[in-house]
């Protein structure tokens, strides 16, 4: 490594150390956690991930949609022991479950990566994660306004109950609070616009805590950060609650796989500006090593931050160490620094998280889903529902989500689009519905677009027995197969009862265009020899001049009686 590299990765690391110690320390307080935690999320889990995974400017730490899933999963936990919010008696009980499930976390990524198993992520649809994303944004938007405004904001098992009570405190509002939080919403996104290469959440946590500790607001009734903890937290294996273990593993695997979508995402988009080679493995091995150390140094759950990586790569960072240098800074705060934020008010925590899930929020994307699939808008908004319904419970959102994209999945391929099939004037072959062709009383052409596996066997079938049932004199069926991908043992044992039926009607079915997949099925099994090689054909022409033959050499037959037999030209692009 050079020396200008080195310059250019010191110079990055530091600008993102300047972003990420207040916005680490805002989620750490979205996640039920001392505001301090954060720091400790945002120190080893940051290098560790850089240094094992695959993305050299992906940033790394603590990221708002984790940290509520960290909340949503901890607090019911924590709250039906019966302890109350806030409380020394309450912290004491969440932390040590946040910091077991930043273990399970890593443990789960770390082995889909090295099983190289990351496409388990593609069970989280886009338009699904679109829906949960805007739902969690909205979400962790209202659950800061209690803080914003300086009121009370009850814990039940309703959020949006939640969010109402605390509508009926507002007449409780602590003015100067609200003028806190406000001024620094508006302030941090005023700089954002306006001078976008500012730290603009450095400048806007430091100019409150300076006018925080002049004015005295803590002794004003303000809530401020308070103490910090001098050091670094003590190197320690979690604590594990097994009774509590079972109840936390379906959170760990929700979190595991959301914060790897977000972080292979934001991974894969920087790589496209740096023609940077991403492995999902290696960053499933990343990420998964970060937070399982992370653990061990007090970190809860960790991931990949759009807005951090962006601050990276356009600060300049070319290598991993850039996270190093972040996570030195980080140190230098734990170490030295942290009686500087005492007087923060959580006020400006809040703000910082606000203004940052402001760019969550995208119905636009919602709205694109719809109109590209209604089954894709239908999961989304169905997903965008739930979550909001369920919270704080958001892992049964996206499990809801999830699960109805499967099955709206398979609906949608039980049903697959089947063609009667005609020879148009320019000699393809299109469907007759649509341009309205004759067609011949010996053959059905039939092209079936879908995979044949146990979900749809049963519509190939009757779609194939209503076509005979049309050609009671059909001699032929050719089955047009370039769009079957797949052919498993429900499939295979259908096309074999549907032959023998066939041919006992005196019918010979025929295919053609069958991808290399779907031979191999035929031949492991005794179907290939019994549908006879003679009547497999390379593509549908083929197949079409072998019948011609057998029927010439069997039966009158000419262009007037069977009108797939004009004269063929030369087939163009356009099918139907």
């Amino acid at each position: 490594m050079d020396g200008n590299t080195v310059k250019a990765d010191a110079v990055a690391g530091i600008t993102v150390a300047l972003v990420l110690i207040p916005q680490s320390m805002a989620y750490a307080s979205l996640a039920g956690l001392p505001p301090y935690y954060g720091l400790y999320a945002a120190f080893l889990p940051v290098m560790v991930a850089a240094l094992w995974g695959s993305s050299s400017q992906l940033g790394t730490g603590p990221v708002a949609v984790v940290s509520l899933l960290t909340a949503s999963a901890i607090t019911p936990m924590v709250a039906g022991m019966g302890l109350e919010v806030g409380t020394p008696e309450w912290t004491e009980a969440f932390v040590p479950l946040a910091i077991m499930l930043a273990f399970m976390v890593g443990v789960f990524q770390f082995m889909l990566g090295v099983f190289k198993l990351g496409v388990v992520v593609n069970f989280l649809s886009h338009p699904v994660i679109v829906g949960f994303t805007n739902a969690a944004a909205m979400i962790i938007a209202l659950s800061q306004l209690n803080k914003i405004f300086g009121v009370d904001k009850p814990r039940s098992e309703f959020f949006l109950g939640d969010i109402w009570q605390m509508i009926l405190n507002l007449g409780d509002t602590h003015f100067i609070t609200l003028i806190f939080g406000v001024a620094s919403v508006g302030g941090i996104m005023y700089a954002k616009r306006k001078w976008p290469k500012l730290p603009g959440v450095l400048i806007a946590v430091a100019g409150t805590t300076i006018v925080s500790w002049a004015i005295g607001f803590e002794k004003m009734g303000g809530a401020v950060v308070g103490t910090i903890p001098e050091g670094l937290p003590s190197f320690a294996v979690p604590t594990f609650n097994m009774e509590l273990f079972g109840t936390l593993v379906t959170s760990a695997i929700v979190i595991s796989l959301i914060g790897f979508m977000e972080a292979i995402s934001i991974a894969k988009a920087m790589a496209a500006k740096t023609k940077e080679r991403i492995d999902p493995s290696q960053e499933l091995i990343g990420q998964g090593l970060g937070n399982m150390l992370g653990s061990m140094t007090s970190a809860y759950p960790t991931s990949g931050s759009f807005s951090r990586s962006a601050v990276n790569i356009n600060a300049g960072a070319i290598t991993g160490m850039s996270s190093v240098f972040t996570g030195m800074i980080v140190l230098i705060t734990l170490l030295f620094l942290t009686p500087l934020l005492y007087h923060l008010p959580k006020a400006v925590l809040a703000a910082v998280i606000m203004t940052a899930v402001f760019g969550l929020i995208n119905f636009a994307a919602v709205k694109h889903a719809w109109k590209a699939s209604r089954h894709d808008g239908i999961a989304s908004i169905v997903t965008f529902v739930a979550t909001l319904g369920f919270a704080p419970h958001l892992d049964k959102g996206i499990m809801i989500g999830a699960g109805l994209a499967i099955l709206l999945y398979l609906y949608r391929t039980m049903s697959p689009r089947v063609a009667i099939l005609g020879r148009y004037k320019d000699g393809t072959l299109r469907d007759v519905k649509v341009n309205d062709l004759e067609t011949s009383e010996q053959i059905i052409a039939i092209r079936f677009d879908g995979s044949l596996y146990f979900a749809n066997v049963a519509f190939f079938e009757d779609a194939i027995l209503e076509a005979v049932s049309d050609k009671p004199n059909a001699e032929y069926i050719l089955v047009v197969g370039d769009a079957i991908n797949q052919l498993d043992a429900s499939g295979e044992e259908v096309i074999h009862h549907l032959l023998l039926r066939l041919r006992e009607n005196d019918i010979q079915l025929v295919f053609s265009g069958l991808k290399r997949q779907v031979l191999k099925v035929m031949r492991q099994t005794s179907l290939m020899k019994d549908l006879g090689d003679e009547n497999i054909f390379a593509n549908e022409d083929m197949a079409l001049e072998s019948i011609y033959k057998r029927l010439g050499e069997n039966s009158e037959f000419d262009s007037v009686s069977c009108p797939l037999t004009y004269p063929r030209a030369t087939p163009t692009s356009e099918s139907a």
